[in-house]
């Protein structure tokens, strides 16, 4: 058993894996925009001005409100969330896509449906045209999300499969990145439009991946999935790993594309059964994690948090291009690393650097801000950057990039869409709430919100130590073997499967 577990297929990482993985990994860049631009325009006075008037007057005029207060509106959290809600129907409508159609159909509608979203907002002359438009993007976003990680970690060799499923999300940061560059050049431009150009710059990386995706080739495991000739399945195999030598992987999919067919299930009532409760409870429970590290407070609200603590509008802005600069670095940590020491280690480690900071800024809210006080002095304030910028570190190490590449490397193939699209869907309908919720959560948990999720962080850790089995260097193809030979997960993993997975 042990052999199978570490076994290795011939072939390398080739330039056209490499070329094809950036193409699509576009999604994460269009995710990790929205992520950032959205927070930025929110912290721009014309922006509020025009859609969220009464916001606006509250921040400007109003001192008897709290400051933790300012920015309390549903309407304006809903601008936020509603891309969020919309994401998650439609990631449910990309599984089928996926499935039936393949991985590039859904990528190529990501794409699309992001780009009209783009272009809506940008024109938004109403507050309907702007939610309509980030509904649009939301769309984009769920089918994106959806296919982008399992394209990727089927067409890396196995070896490098979690270097290369991590460039999802190392592009989710370079979007956050973007769009923090254009906000703070934006916020400049004098006339009050600068809110519509950061908008509509999510044009370019939603153009590279909707063109891209027509150049895209499709995966082999979706192609064999799919019943399409075993043969054109093995060219495109050939030609991803450099090598004839394909005829061991090919087999191991062709047999995995069996197994996933025989008996015949629907894919949701399927993932439902005993021998799949490991994998089920990972696709709910990682994305549930990630969204209450609190990392989104952080990419949706910073400049709205840095500007509550008495940075003004500009160093608010530049901030957070600090903080989108500490996570893109960090990122090439896990890509260095996580084929090399593990997902488990990174996954505590970041929950460390994630857990202290957290504190450390929910104590100096405490005691520098209160309800209506003047807000902090600048050395206080800065403190707070550095101690989010550790923060985002540890993120950027650990629950950014490793809850997209586990889930995308788990599921056999008979659930591998279905269980993609909960993780992605799940993913999205926390977001919406914590999206939703945070402006309200801070307004009335105060500076005991960083405490809230930091005492998430703790608990987080200790499921990955004593529930998360390491998938480094493990086949796709044979990862059911991790879960019979993990302490806890064997019990749901029938011997009969065990029989079938040692022949």
């Amino acid at each position: 058993m042990s052999s199978d577990r570490n076994k290795q297929y011939s072939g390398r990482v080739t330039k056209y894996v490499i070329l094809s993985c950036m193409v699509a990994a576009m999604g994460g860049f269009l995710f990790g925009y929205d992520l950032g631009i959205s927070g930025g325009v929110t912290s721009m006075e014309p922006f509020l001005k025009k859609f969220f008037p009464k916001v606006y007057r509250r921040m400007k005029e109003d001192t008897s409100i709290s400051n933790y207060c300012k920015y309390d509106s549903m309407l304006l959290t809903l601008f936020t969330s509603s891309l969020y809600i919309a994401g998650l129907v439609a990631s449910f409508f990309a599984s089928s896509v996926t499935s039936a159609f393949g991985r590039k159909p859904s990528i190529l509608i990501g794409g699309a449906t992001f780009l009209a979203g783009t272009a809506l907002g940008a024109a938004a002359a109403n507050i309907y045209m702007l939610i309509f438009g980030r509904v649009l993007l939301g769309v984009g976003v769920g089918f994106a999300n959806q296919a982008v990680p399992l394209y990727m970690s089927e067409m890396a060799p196995a070896r490098y499969r979690g270097a290369i499923t991590n460039g999802f999300h190392l592009f989710v940061h370079l979007g956050i990145l973007y769009a923090n560059l254009i906000n703070f050049g934006t916020e400049k431009i004098k006339g009050g439009s600068g809110w519509r150009i950061s908008l509509a710059m999510g044009a370019i990386p939603a153009l590279v991946l909707t063109i891209g995706s027509f150049f895209l080739p499709e995966t082999p495991n979706s192609l064999i999935q799919r019943g399409v000739d075993s043969q054109k399945a093995k060219q495109v195999l050939r030609k991803v790993r450099g090598t004839a030598d394909v005829q061991v992987e090919l087999d191991d999919l062709i047999n995995a594309s069996s197994v996933s067919k025989t008996p015949s299930h629907h894919p949701l009532p399927q993932i439902l059964q005993r021998k799949y409760r490991p994998q089920l409870t990972m696709a709910i429970a990682i994305p549930f994690f990630q969204q209450v590290t609190g990392i989104n407070v952080i990419a949706f609200y910073a400049p709205l948090l840095f500007r509550t603590i008495g940075l003004g509008e500009s160093a608010a802005l530049l901030s957070v291009v600090l903080t989108g600069l500490v996570g893109t670095c960090s990122e090439f940590i896990t890509i260095l690393t996580v084929d090399k020491i593990g997902r488990r280690p990174l996954f505590i480690i970041g929950g460390v650097l994630m857990f202290i900071p957290q504190l450390a800024v929910g104590a100096i809210m405490a005691y520098k801000l209160g309800d209506h006080t003047e807000l902090m002095t600048n050395g206080y304030a800065y403190s707070v950057l550095v101690l989010i910028c550790l923060y985002v570190c540890g993120f950027a190490i650990s629950w950014g990039p490793l809850a997209w590449l586990v889930p995308s490397e788990i599921f056999p193939l008979e659930i591998r869409s279905i269980g993609q699209s909960i993780n992605v869907a799940l993913g999205l309908m926390f977001t919406f709430v914590i999206a939703q919720t945070f402006l309200a959560m801070l307004c009335h948990l105060k500076a005991g919100i960083f405490f809230f999720f930091g005492g998430w962080v703790f608990v987080m850790t200790g499921f990955v130590y004593f529930l998360l089995p390491e998938t480094k260097n493990v086949p796709i193809e044979k990862m059911d073997m991790i879960w019979r030979q993990h302490w806890f997960w064997k019990r749901f993993v029938g011997k009969e499967e065990e029989g079938a997975g040692n022949q």
